[in-house]
């Protein structure tokens, strides 16, 4: 692993510790549209096309599968083929977390009431 980043959520859903100033995209934050859920990023280090590659991914999992470790198995390998290994997925409503990620591979957002939680590390 190259350069690595740690990033705290809390069972709240509060982020942890910022990396950069652009954490947090303004114009990214939240999208609402007929065919897609209100989504909300709460913290991310990653690109922006990557970020909404990554709702885009997790809308069809949901769509696809009632289960959230099925909705976060399909989110991971979706990651894991288009980037490469090792990604993790967490989906669901009350967790808390503590992670070690690359540089530029981290997204926490929401999805109406389910949080996504998605990084690379490995």
């Amino acid at each position: 692993m190259s350069e690595e980043a740690k990033s705290r959520i809390g069972a709240a859903g509060a982020p942890g510790p910022r990396h950069s100033s652009d954490d947090r995209n303004p114009s990214a934050a939240a999208s609402a549209s007929p065919a897609r859920q209100k989504t909300i990023i709460k913290s991310a280090d990653m690109r922006e096309d990557m970020q909404h590659e990554a709702i885009d991914i997790a809308v069809h999992a949901f769509e696809k599968h009632g289960v959230e470790k099925d909705v976060a198995e399909c989110i991971k390998k979706e990651f894991d083929k288009k980037h490469g290994p090792t990604w993790h997925c967490i989906v669901g409503k009350n967790f808390g977390s503590y992670v070690t990620h690359e540089t530029n591979h981290f997204v926490y957002f929401y999805l109406d009431t389910k949080a996504v939680l998605l990084f690379k590390s490995g």
